[in-house]
């Protein structure tokens, strides 16, 4: 992950050096090197996911010279990216809150365990009916994520995310996918760590932003320093609404997404939402041709 970007980019190499003398610890050889046990691990694999982010990010900019988009948006980790993109944080305390992050989201799935599932070809107001009636039952599960239409996770305790399982393939989900995780991300489960990460984000300095970012939680623009903390401590325990996010970025006349990073993840889930916008995923050297090309 990032080993060719730093390679032939010295500003991207730089981000992976920073990155390092920061966190005390070698992430650039985490994603060059592995050992995979350890990029696995929440708490380094969200580490290592923005840097490479920033990293392209400081690429974009250097081969187009300034490139202003209209809007910013990231996926849960990634509105943190999106947040030092707009200006509103520095890349330092970028840094320091996807660590923190990490840690409080991997000392929450060790002290209290639960689970997430993706459920495909389901309306999303069937499955929050499903979700209502488990929690009516003393269980705990949540919508965590609305990728795109026919594309929702789920997360709460083991026995909740069980129990929705089997009510979504009763009530006509096309397929249901257990994920191997052991942190109910975007759940009440995760209120302890939303309590400590809220106190930490009150630490970093925010400004407002100098582009518009795209809530996780409002799924409408962060104008503000006060609106930007408000998403970010909610966003522990919210669900990511991404496909409202999209459409109202489209419906503001957004045609045209690039994403950054490691994969193309959110590329497909882009084009599942309105397959008549242009998207890129950019995240070594060979992805960037592609770009000059259009």
């Amino acid at each position: 992950m990032g080993l060719e970007l730093a390679k032939e980019f010295p500003v991207a190499k730089k981000i992976f050096t920073i990155a390092d003398s920061i966190l005390g610890y070698p992430i650039s050889k985490f994603c060059w090197e592995g050992p995979s046990e350890i990029l696995n691990d929440t708490q380094y694999t969200q580490v290592a996911l923005f840097v490479h982010s920033i990293a392209v990010w400081k690429v974009l900019n250097e081969k187009l010279e300034i490139i202003i988009p209209r809007f910013v948006a990231g996926h849960s980790l990634g509105e943190i990216t999106a947040l030092v993109v707009s200006g509103a944080i520095s890349f330092e305390d970028g840094l320091f809150l996807v660590h923190q992050r990490g840690r409080l989201m991997k000392q929450s799935g060790e002290l209290n365990p639960g689970g997430m599932a993706a459920i495909l070809g389901m309306e999303k107001g069937t499955l929050d009916q499903i979700c209502r009636e488990i929690n009516a039952d003393g269980e705990i599960v949540q919508i965590a994520n609305d990728n795109c239409p026919g594309q929702i996770v789920i997360s709460g305790s083991k026995q909740g995310i069980q129990k929705a399982l089997e009510e979504a393939q009763k009530r006509g989900a096309k397929k249901t996918i257990p994920l191997a995780v052991s942190v109910a991300a975007h759940s009440p489960i995760m209120q302890s760590a939303k309590e400590e990460f809220s106190q930490i984000i009150d630490q970093i300095s925010i400004h407002d932003p100098l582009v518009p970012i795209i809530g996780n939680v409002s799924h409408l623009p962060l104008s503000s320093v006060t609106q930007i903390k408000n998403d970010l401590k909610a966003q522990l325990t919210s669900p990511v609404y991404w496909t409202d996010s999209v459409n109202y970025m489209i419906g503001q006349g957004v045609d045209c997404f690039i994403e950054l990073g490691n994969g193309a993840v959110l590329t497909g889930l882009i084009k599942r939402i309105n397959n008549q916008v242009k998207v890129f995923s950019i995240g070594a050297p060979a992805d960037f041709e592609r770009l000059d090309a259009v």
